[in-house]
């Protein structure tokens, strides 16, 4: 008599007590997979794959990783019935497997080419899913166990390929149910899934593909600039696109708004996988050569032949979820980008540097590259050339328009040189010729386009020497030239070619000349060889030095944030005191802006949004930056949530950490991401982003409540009352940072105790490495800037996210 392979899960199970369905093997009839994430006495995934009408079952302890090199322990339970893979809801307390279940990825499945589902009788299996969530290649390896041992163990790990990514980018954001958008709070509750009504509004609201935007465009310099404001990227040789992303789809533009959505058909297809509603992203789509870097013929052959190589990679993002973010810091909006793009695959994020823009640019001519581009970190995006990006090339290179062509001395050679021109001061002028850089197949392919719109007349005055023996074209073809220099009338020298441009008009090109770079202010500080800290002999110069040289990270947040300062103008160990309200004795780069107090006054408080207002602080003495939760232009409605762990006099650093990510377990069973930053002090705060909806009453209100919860679920760990004498012992969950006119100190600010530690965010993967919330100091300036430079704590740009229930 055959086994039933649902025994023992129908054994295990009262079915008159729990909602679970009955176990009743189906019809061998597809190959779905799915991921339960199931709140029981632990935590953790239940990867489920169909195979001969049942669901194979591991309970992964974890959850999945996109990190090949984790190695994620899977314990194999019974066989469940296909029915359980739209099961979400509920299985009582007291019963087995009690807790609550979430259904949080569905799809399908295959084994490899060459493979089958019996290989899981041997121990392995190596198989491709489609999920919502989990794609590509993963790996199940059964583990030899131990004599007499019960259970089977298994790795589930993860194969390095387009899909491949961080530990924390499935389960730290997977937060919601992909059937229902409810949250394990949400369930645990009993929470209504939403309408299909519903669901089609949400969907239509943030699932529309975005409009095309004029991008915004470099300013080329004769150097790098230096301070830090300035953040530096690589400069792409490629196509500039901008995609647009909606509803699972995407569209393509040129810088000029042309759609190209047909010639990538690879890279649409990536950008409707992204794991966005909607989102409009600027890029650069380059195809690297033999030696890894990017090629601007190679391109244009990939092209031709149907761009299997190309890349794109991301430096901008100007809409997410119907949000325009244009308005943001350059290098916020960068850090909202991170977390959506991929580790691997055709869709790569820019990374980025702060300072070393010397060093970074002469990597790159080095290794025969463009040169790079320099962003103000405190600025917002124009769709129009400003000096707040700026280029700085290894060699001269720019787009001329072809005028016409001279014949070539040579027999059978289609031409010998073209002639170019370009627009200066809203006149288009001739700027000479370019006779190299051609091979024999570019000459053949140029002289059909040429022949094509060939005219009698020039387009522009040519000088008699040039235009003997010259054919003329219609002013169309776009061809970007490198060159040795401009004559001081504006003719190219040591011209040649280096191929047609087809993603820029004519009309659009015009004589580009290096100028200056834009000065920053500069600030004195007066004093600077006073001693602030005296135990690490710090000076006030040496505290300007820190935020001039790690002003772009500060800003990141600060920009645009009513602040609060620590002034202490003697040094910390003098007098110190808290400076709330502007006055008009700041800076001239200090901003103010009048709120309304509860008690019907209007005061003015203070903000910075660039480098000098700063400096400007740390010339009045200030040390400390404490920030609002919400920005001036918004400043009834908080992007953000902190929870400030506060521990009691005997507690271990230790407690506080395991706090921590307590905490950011409970935070995501409501569907919040957060994040760890080191207070500089004795505690770490948990930063939630927000999407600024919700105004302070109802944020005050829920962080009163979450805070009262966890202390009431555990009030031997926890309390939410700043009582002293309630705090004994215990950690005190600030929550009170997030009313209407709190601060909290920001990131990268120093504080006024003793050492000069300073504020830093970190990744959770880092909190059990580190062994005080002043981990940091002032003097680790180097390391931070090296912390930020290529890998800016991955995560802290998260999209924004609503506050539950509002």
């Amino acid at each position: 008599m055959a086994v039933d392979p649902l025994g023992l899960y129908n054994a295990k199970r009262d079915f008159k007590k729990t909602a679970e369905p009955a176990g009743k093997r189906g019809r061998i009839k597809g190959n779905s997979f799915v991921v339960q994430k199931h709140d029981a006495t632990r935590l953790h995934w239940d990867f489920r794959l169909e195979i001969d009408g049942v669901l194979k079952s591991w309970a992964v302890t974890r959850g999945p990783s996109l990190n090949p090199a984790d190695k994620r322990l899977s314990v194999r339970t019974e066989d469940h019935p296909l029915g359980y893979g739209t099961f979400e809801g509920i299985i009582p307390k007291g019963e087995y497997g009690g807790g609550t279940v979430m259904l949080w990825d569905r799809g399908t499945w295959a084994p490899i080419v060459g493979k089958s589902a019996k290989d899981l009788d041997e121990g392995h299996l190596h198989f491709t899913l489609q999920g919502e969530r989990m794609k590509g290649d993963w790996l199940l390896v059964r583990i030899k166990g131990k004599p007499n041992e019960k259970r089977e163990n298994w790795l589930l790990r993860k194969i390095d390929d387009e899909f491949a990514g961080s530990s924390d980018e499935l389960v730290e954001r997977g937060l919601t149910s992909v059937t229902t958008g409810r949250t394990m709070q949400e369930i645990a509750t009993g929470k209504a899934a939403p309408s299909a009504k519903t669901k089609a509004a949400t969907k239509a609201k943030t699932n529309t593909v975005p409009k095309f935007v004029s991008p915004q465009l470099a300013t080329l310099v004769d150097h790098v600039p230096d301070g830090g404001e300035w953040f530096h990227e690589t400069k792409y040789d490629g196509y500039r696109a901008l995609i647009a992303i909606g509803g699972r789809k995407a569209r393509l533009f040129t810088r000029s708004g042309l759609d190209w959505s047909d010639k990538f058909p690879r890279l649409i297809s990536a950008a409707a996988a992204l794991d966005v509603d909607s989102a409009l992203i600027d890029g650069e789509i380059v195809v690297l050569n033999e030696d890894g870097h990017p090629s601007f013929g190679a391109l244009q052959e990939a092209i031709k032949t149907g761009e299997p190589d190309c890349l794109f990679f991301a430096f901008d993002i100007l809409e997410l979820g119907g949000t325009d973010l244009k308005s943001l810091p350059n290098i916020e909006r960068k850090e909202r980008l991170r977390p959506i793009i991929p580790v691997s695959g055709p869709f790569l994020f820019a990374d980025y540097i702060v300072g070393s823009g010397e060093k970074l640019l002469a990597a790159m001519c080095n290794a025969g590259l463009e040169g790079i581009i320099s962003k103000r970190a405190d600025a917002p995006y124009r769709g129009k050339r400003s000096q707040a990006w700026l280029k700085v090339k290894c060699t001269l290179r720019g787009e001329y328009v072809i005028i016409g062509w001279t014949d070539s001395k040579a027999t059978k050679r289609g031409f010998g040189a073209l002639l170019m021109a370009a627009k200066e001061d809203k006149n288009m002028r001739y700027v000479g010729k370019v006779g190299t850089g051609f091979n024999e197949a570019t000459i053949a392919a140029l002289r059909t386009e040429l022949d094509a719109i060939a005219t009698d007349k020039a387009a522009v005055e040519v000088p008699t020497a040039a235009k003997r023996g010259a054919h003329f074209v219609k002013p169309k073809l776009v061809a970007e030239i490198a060159y040795g220099a401009l004559t001081t009338d504006g003719i190219l020298r040591h011209a040649s070619y280096i191929s047609l441009r087809q993603d820029k008009k004519a009309t659009d090109v015009s004589v580009e000349r290096a100028v200056a770079v834009p000065e920053t202010p500069t600030v004195r500080i007066s004093n600077p060889d006073r001693v602030i800290f005296p135990e690490a002999n710090i000076t006030k110069g040496e505290l300007a030095a820190y935020y001039e040289a790690i002003a772009a990270l500060v800003l990141g947040t600060a920009a645009g944030r009513p602040l609060s300062l620590v002034r202490c103008p003697q040094g910390r160990a003098k007098q110190c005191f808290f400076q709330r309200h502007g006055a008009e004795d700041l800076g001239d780069a200090i901003r103010t802006i009048n709120v309304l107090g509860k008690d019907g006054k209007t005061r003015a408080y203070m903000y910075v949004d660039e480098k000098t207002g700063l400096l400007e602080c740390v010339q009045m003495g200030s040390i400390e930056l404490h920030g609002w939760g919400a920005k001036a232009d918004d400043i009834e409605r908080p992007d953000r949530m902190i929870f400030d762990l506060d521990p009691d006099e005997g507690l271990d650093f230790d407690d506080v950490c395991k706090a921590a990510v307590d905490l950011k377990q409970k935070l995501a069973d409501l569907g919040l991401v957060s994040f760890p930053m080191l207070s500089g002090g004795k505690g770490i705060h948990i930063v939630v982003p927000l999407t600024p909806e919700a105004e302070w009453p109802e944020v005050t209100d829920f962080a009163h409540r979450f805070a009262r919860a966890l202390a009431g679920a555990d009030p031997a760990r926890y309390t939410a009352t700043m009582s002293k004498a309630k705090r004994k012992g215990r950690i005190f969950i600030d929550w009170l940072r997030n009313q209407r006119g709190s601060t909290a100190i920001l990131p990268y600010s120093v504080r006024a105790r003793p050492g000069a530690p300073v504020a830093v965010p970190i990744a959770w993967s880092e909190v059990a490495d580190v062994n005080s919330g002043g981990h940091y100091t002032l003097e680790d300036r180097d390391t931070l800037l090296d912390r930020a430079s290529g890998a800016m704590l991955k995560g802290w740009g998260v999209a924004d996210q609503p506050l539950p229930g509002y």
